[in-house]
């Protein structure tokens, strides 16, 4: 008897791998869990094939969302410097801070983009003035844009 099978996988499956991965599994749990629960298949050339055709469809997918973010972030450096209102103490100390949430609301006032508010990275800011943002367009994409804090 085989000492490991090999099956790709239908779904993720915790700490063995994700949906389309190859994997080594002992027989018996392909045999009695991930074959009747239809988390796997064995491995056949016809099932290679369709692997190899979704990781290429991938791949595709992956450089073309590169690609949007790459243009997103030019076009965010093109635009420069972003504003933001806040309501001021003396001594320009504002009331509260600037939270990633508000700089997401005035890049998309200005580009009509959404973003992720968890994808921006805000230092702390309780004065008005310039500061530096960073934001995570892609895992391979970061912008980094000019914010300017000024009271109303």
């Amino acid at each position: 008897m085989a000492k490991r099978v090999q099956v790709v996988l239908n779904a993720d499956v915790l700490s063995l791998g994700k949906d389309g991965d190859l994997v080594e599994v002992a027989p018996g749990y392909a045999r009695n869990y991930l074959l009747p629960q239809r988390k796997a298949v064995p491995v056949t050339p016809a099932v290679m094939r369709q692997v190899e055709a979704r990781r290429a469809k991938e791949a595709a997918r992956q450089a073309s969302l590169k690609a949007e973010a790459e243009a997103f972030r030019t076009a965010l450096t093109t635009i420069g410097r972003f504003t933001v209102k806040k309501q001021t103490g003396g001594d320009d100390v504002l009331f509260g801070t600037v939270t990633n949430g508000d700089v997401a609301e005035v890049i998309e006032a200005a580009t009509k983009k959404e973003l992720d508010r968890r994808d921006i990275l805000v230092p702390e800011i309780h004065r008005t003035g310039s500061y530096k943002v960073q934001i995570k367009l892609h895992p391979e994409v970061t912008a980094e844009i000019n914010l300017e804090v000024a009271s109303y």
